[in-house]
């Protein structure tokens, strides 16, 4: 299977080039990504673990899905796509904003990301892809901050910037 390419992007979010995916992580070359986040009408996040065989951060809770946008592909049409490949289910999603971070792992791969945080809301049970998925489970936006003050460990580095500098975005968009 073919490698699948990352955007290339410079700090205003315009695409500058292409690059395999392996490559932009190994040089730490800032890209575009997102990162979605369902709630549900109790106001909880549906939260995932990522599988054990990921490249970086495996078994570690994180935001609903994540991932990249593909050449030609709208951040929405990215985190649709992505959202049924991952959780097994299509909702309607809507842009909050972005922010730029840069992360070293100790496998040497860096996350160099310009991460598009989008939200969406849903009630039902996920039909998880166990490839990209370990476990799932519902959180209150509450207790989530909480645990990460408690147990940062679990938890990847780009969920811990979002809760930390952003989740007051998540609490505005109450339904």
């Amino acid at each position: 299977m073919e490698e699948e390419n990352v955007i290339l992007v410079n700090q205003n979010d315009e695409q500058i080039g292409l690059m395999p995916k392996m490559e932009a992580h190994k040089k730490a070359v800032l890209h575009r990504a997102f990162s979605v986040f369902v709630l549900n009408d109790k106001n909880e996040i549906m939260l995932q673990q990522r599988a054990h065989h990921k490249y970086h951060s495996p078994l570690l809770w994180t935001n609903t899905c994540c991932s990249h946008q593909r050449d030609g592909e709208t951040n929405i049409q990215a985190g649709t796509r992505r959202l049924h490949e991952e959780m097994g289910f299509v909702t309607g999603l809507k842009e909050l904003f972005h922010f730029i971070y840069k992360a070293p792992f100790d496998n040497g791969l860096t996350e160099h990301e310009l991460d598009h945080v989008m939200i969406g809301y849903y009630n039902d049970e996920p039909k998880i892809n166990p490839d990209e998925v370990e476990s799932w489970k519902w959180m209150s936006i509450e207790d989530v901050a909480n645990d990460i003050q408690l147990h940062p460990e679990i938890y990847t580095v780009w969920f811990k910037i979002i809760f930390d500098e952003f989740y007051h975005f998540l609490e505005d968009h109450k339904i």
